[in-house]
């Protein structure tokens, strides 16, 4: 997003569009839209934020996974080794730069054999991407009796970790193919 509302939008032409002018209503309707048009090409899965159906499509993508159906409880993803994937996302903004992924719950139970991991830049854009094995992430959430889940964090040292693979790269070119 540039100053003042603007957005550049590239494809046919260089469009810039002012977001500045519209009403709530406009605005509200150009979020549909746009949502409708991501399910149409198959970019997200749900009316839910982008943010996690778009991981679910990019770590797909990225590696041949098998989405899981919508309503699995554990994991998103299936490997062609039969390995499961919990997908979670974070999209850090200037007013909430949290990296707390969504809540897990039963993750001592188990459910996947590795968490694909990923952080947007505020544009949807892809920071950074790790698997972390199940092992790791049980070892450093934390559980919320609360809310009867576990929290966990994708913070810069979860790269530091051994046997985490930075997927960053392969991530990218899923977004920019």
């Amino acid at each position: 997003m540039t100053k003042g509302g603007a957005i550049p939008i590239a494809g046919k032409g260089s469009l810039i569009v002012d977001l500045t002018a519209a009403t709530p209503a406009d605005l509200l309707r150009l979020h549909a839209g746009i949502a409708d048009e991501l399910r149409r090409r198959d970019l997200v899965r749900s009316s839910n934020n982008p943010a996690g159906d778009y991981a679910e499509y990019l770590f797909c993508r990225a590696f041949g996974w098998t989405q899981a159906e919508k309503s699995a409880r554990a994991a998103d993803a299936r490997c062609a080794a039969g390995k499961l994937y919990q997908i979670k996302s974070r999209r850090p903004t200037i007013r909430n730069p949290s990296r707390q992924l969504s809540a897990m719950r039963g993750l001592d139970a188990g459910g996947f054999d590795y968490l694909a991991g990923i952080l947007f830049n505020e544009d949807y854009s892809v920071k950074r991407a790790a698997i972390v094995p199940h092992t790791l992430v049980l070892a450093n959430a934390t559980f919320v009796e609360y809310t009867k889940s576990w929290k966990f964090y994708l913070r810069d040292a979860v790269w530091t970790w051994p046997q985490v693979e930075d997927v960053t790269d392969n991530l990218r070119a899923a977004e920019s193919a």
